[in-house]
């Protein structure tokens, strides 16, 4: 197996901090780390903006994904508000990851803490086509449930 070539950077004063790695052969994502100066504590319902101290530059036709880590939503109930995050192939600025605590506890965030993970996806790009009408289908325009149990 191959991978894509990604370029990376730790910003200054993050040389302290891991790259961003996978952590078993056969791994989606890498784990990214919080690059907090000192520990955040992340209230009940409380939204936060952590640093990561890393830019990356993604090739053309490819998007970096930063996900929510499951073993902290399952145990600490903390998640991305924007989940999926898309790093775009054009970005060069520091990746940020937006946490919230869906718990009902405080969450301490700590230096070097792993708090997402970054999956590298293809991207295909849309050719919209204007029309005056769409084919028809057996759903038509039935919503949300529609196919679901009555």
């Amino acid at each position: 197996m191959h991978g894509i070539p990604i370029k990376i950077t730790r910003l200054k004063g993050n040389l302290d901090l891991p790259l961003p790695e996978y952590e078993s052969e056969g791994s989606s994502g890498m784990d990214i780390r919080a690059a907090v100066k000192d520990p955040v504590l992340l209230n009940p319902g409380e939204i936060r903006l952590i640093p990561t101290g890393l830019s990356v530059s993604v090739p053309p036709g490819y998007e970096a994904q930063m996900r929510p880590r499951s073993g902290l939503a399952l145990h600490s109930g903390i998640g991305m508000v924007n989940s999926p995050g898309t790093i775009d192939s054009d970005y060069r600025g520091e990746i940020g990851i937006i946490l919230i605590n869906w718990g009902n506890k405080p969450f301490t965030i700590k230096r070097g803490d792993r708090i997402a993970q970054m999956i590298i996806s293809k991207v295909y790009r849309a050719e919209l086509s204007e029309v005056d009408a769409l084919d028809t289908t057996y759903r038509g325009q039935g919503g949300f449930g529609h196919t679901g149990v009555e």
